[in-house]
């Protein structure tokens, strides 16, 4: 009886620790603003998706890889959730789940892109998916309005770096 003890409460902390890497967190424009501006050396890989975005949904898998590719260097990657925050729970918690994603995704709470777009990017028309490179150290910043394959990203990625 102990080993079926024992089991089930293995079973229920890899549970809990699935949950926990699949959290998304909603936050407001200031907040990504701020994580945006830090004078580290890290290269950020921050991509602005949506559930109900074709090419976004398409190209997704190929940023998550990144977090398992570069996991050993100072690379990070950031999904930054379009949807509206009433989906968090309906679209966006299910998706993330369901595809296993390995990078950090973040849910941006705002409504009116007339705000948010020209303080992300001043060139950035709204259309999704939307690709932000950056390095603050290096003052490197780099903005894509497209769709990547995997080889282009990778590409688009490695001439960033160096």
């Amino acid at each position: 009886m102990n080993r079926l003890k024992l089991i089930a409460l293995l079973a229920g902390l890899l549970l809990t620790t699935a949950a926990q890497a699949q959290q998304v967190q909603v936050i407001k424009l200031p907040e990504l603003q701020k994580r945006l501006a830090r004078p580290s050396d890290t290269t950020y890989v921050v991509n602005f998706w949506a559930t109900w975005c074709g090419p976004c949904v398409k190209e997704l898998p190929h940023f998550d890889k990144l977090t398992t590719t570069y996991k050993n260097q100072k690379v990070k990657v950031l999904l930054v959730s379009m949807d509206y925050a009433s989906q968090l729970d309906k679209k966006v918690k299910p998706f993330v789940t369901k595809n296993a994603l390995k990078s950090e995704v973040v849910l941006l709470n705002e409504t009116d892109p007339n705000l948010y777009l020209a303080k992300i990017d001043p060139k950035w028309t709204g259309s999704l998916p939307f690709t932000l490179l950056l390095n603050n150290a290096r003052h490197k910043r780099q903005t894509f309005e497209q769709e990547f394959t995997p080889e282009e990203l990778q590409k688009q990625l490695q001439a960033f770096m160096q």
